[in-house]
């Protein structure tokens, strides 16, 4: 139940980190946004490292680098499928990836779960779905290009859980530290050789600060989750992130919400109830 809380708690950071950055990207490029995001999530974790401890063993160092370089890699790839689009169809196959990955990582690992845990695992992969879908989804097709960058972005992001979750759990934020360190490099050395393609417009410092909060807090409830309960869970629930999203651009926006992602808000709520059932 404490492993399933965090992950709500992680799902619901990380929504809340992609609707602020998303409305910081429309102000200014995104790298701007990442630039400010970015640094500001570092500090959070070095401001945790006294409360909750690091080791910077050979393992927490390079299990937290490999994060810090799928984080670098998902921010890319996600951006870019996004670009091209059409949203509705590519954004929930990156969510879904994104979950499913882990999910059969830790099966392999001998995670098992009784009937109640795997019909909620099966409702919550089908939520992500659901709730990650724009209106309309089948009105246009992707290119085949496009879906391969959706399931690349969704590729690296499962990584970047999965490596979480393998550095050793007596680390402490050694890895999130390590691995926010490395794609904050990797992320102001493409602003670098991109800077005459930023434009002159100055990122929107309290959301892009906001955001790279709310995703450090995310990363951390991710990481204690993973400690204390199986990764099958963990990782699916966390992939509902979209449905905080959505939430927010209903009341900050005034976006509509369109059946299939009222359908999928109900039906992450039953697998979330299945799941802490087992």
């Amino acid at each position: 139940m404490i492993a399933l809380l965090l992950a709500l708690g992680s799902s619901l950071a990380y929504g809340c980190a992609d609707f602020l950055g998303g409305l910081g990207a429309r102000k200014a490029h995104v790298l701007r946004t990442v630039m400010v995001a970015a640094p500001a999530s570092l500090a959070v974790e070095l401001l945790l490292w006294p409360v909750l401890g690091a080791s910077f063993s050979p393992a927490a160092l390079g299990w937290g680098a490999a994060s810090g370089v799928a984080s670098a890699a998902a921010f890319a790839l996600l951006y870019r499928t996004l670009a091209i689009g059409p949203m509705n169809v590519l954004s929930p196959v990156t969510a879904l990836v994104s979950a499913a990955l882990p999910v059969t990582v830790g099966l392999l690992q001998g995670e098992r779960l009784g009937m109640a845990g795997l019909l909620g695992l099966s409702l919550a992969l089908a939520a992500v779905v659901l709730v990650s879908a724009g209106q309309g989804a089948g009105s246009s097709r992707p290119s085949r290009t496009a879906l391969l960058l959706a399931f690349g972005a969704g590729g690296a992001i499962a990584l970047q859980l999965i490596f979480l979750h393998q550095a050793p759990s007596d680390s402490g934020v050694a890895p999130l530290i390590i691995g926010r360190a490395v794609s904050s490099a990797v992320t102001l050395a493409a602003a670098g050789v991109m800077h005459r393609r930023l434009g002159p417009e100055k990122p929107a410092y309290a959301m892009s600060v906001t955001a790279g909060v709310l995703d450090s807090l995310a990363n951390l409830l991710f990481l204690l989750a993973a400690r204390s309960g199986d990764l099958t869970v963990v990782a699916v629930i966390t992939a509902l992130y979209p449905a905080g999203t959505v939430l927010l651009a209903r009341s900050v926006l005034a976006e509509r919400l369109h059946r299939g992602q009222l359908i999928g808000l109900g039906t992450a709520a039953v697998a979330v109830s299945l799941l802490a059932l087992t």
